[in-house]
């Protein structure tokens, strides 16, 4: 039986370049992008700021299985662009999921801890009341709903704080603050759980291994164990100077969220369980600080890094 057809949408993105890595050996692989390039080569478009345009995509691909990968995340940014938030974030995925449904194709699809006000005191479980705090997660928490009540086959997969080796994230962001500052304020009293997009992307290309294609759902999906924004940022510049990544870390001082003002409120503790995709899946997740590991170490593989003296 040959492999269905995946159109992976967002591929340019963040999680987007982890699934082409992972899903690019299962067969057909469709990539799509807002502008229609990827790299220097061209791909399809598809414009989630224009939801109405999307069905025809689909009718002209004609996937087996819908990947999306696509969506607005600047948190800050989105208190000032309500609409088209809810646009990209929940009409985008609800006309996707309908046009999935009508052609019997398997939708995955990515949320967020930010549909959780972070007033919890145990990790979310996936039937946990949701109140997001912002447009964001409002956003997404809208798409989750449109999604679910499709009818389509689906795959809702809610995670955190996710970085990756490339793109714009906090992890990127602290090693180049690292090298240029000696000092950093990062914020202490937000808890949750640091995770890769490396590892989103391979819990779905296995998820979709699984021959119980009638499988739909929502579940958690982030590394396991908890830290803070100034527990990750320790543990980043300890890995990167271990890796000769920097010459030395700076020192990184604790400070409440109330020191450091946005225009979004973000979730004091957002740490999810995952326990219901590790028992319908058969998937371990692994700790946090193995994920950032691995991140360090193909982040001083690309930059020709060597490790201090007696780093391992």
């Amino acid at each position: 039986m040959n492999a269905p057809r995946i159109l992976l949408l967002g591929a340019d993105g963040q999680l987007g370049t982890e699934l082409r890595r992972s899903l690019g050996g299962r067969g057909d692989l469709v990539a799509a992008t807002r502008s229609g390039r990827l790299g220097d080569a061209a791909c399809e478009t598809a414009d989630f700021s224009r939801p109405g345009t999307l069905p025809a995509l689909l009718e002209r691909v004609a996937p087996g299985i819908v990947v999306n990968a696509a969506a607005h995340t600047a948190v800050d940014r989105a208190e000032q662009e309500v609409e088209l938030a809810f646009r990209i974030n929940a009409e985008a995925p609800d006309v996707l999921a309908a046009a999935c449904a009508a052609r019997d194709a398997r939708f995955v699809h990515y949320s967020t801890d930010y549909v959780f006000d972070g007033q919890g005191t145990r990790p979310y479980r996936e039937d946990d009341t949701t109140s997001p705090l912002g447009v964001y997660g409002a956003s997404k928490l809208a798409g989750e709903v449109a999604v679910r009540s499709s009818g389509a086959r689906h795959m809702v997969f809610r995670t955190a704080w996710v970085y990756a080796a490339h793109s714009h994230n906090f992890l990127r962001t602290m090693l180049r603050a690292g090298a240029e500052r000696d000092v950093l304020r990062v914020v202490a009293d937000q808890v949750g759980t640091p995770t890769p997009a490396a590892l989103l992307a391979d819990v779905t290309a296995d998820a979709l291994r699984r021959e119980n294609d009638a499988l739909s759902g929502l579940w958690h999906l982030t590394a396991s164990g908890q830290t803070s924004w100034h527990g990750f940022a320790e543990a980043i510049f300890e890995g990167a100077v271990a890796r000769g990544l920097l010459a030395r870390a700076p020192k990184v001082e604790a400070i409440p969220t109330a020191d450091y003002p946005t225009p979004a409120a973000r979730p004091a503790y957002s740490v999810l369980d995952c326990s219901a995709l590790q028992r319908d899946f058969g998937i371990a997740l692994p700790d946090w600080r193995a994920g950032l590991a691995a991140t360090l170490d193909e982040l001083a593989r690309s930059s020709g890094a060597t490790s201090a003296p007696g780093a391992t």
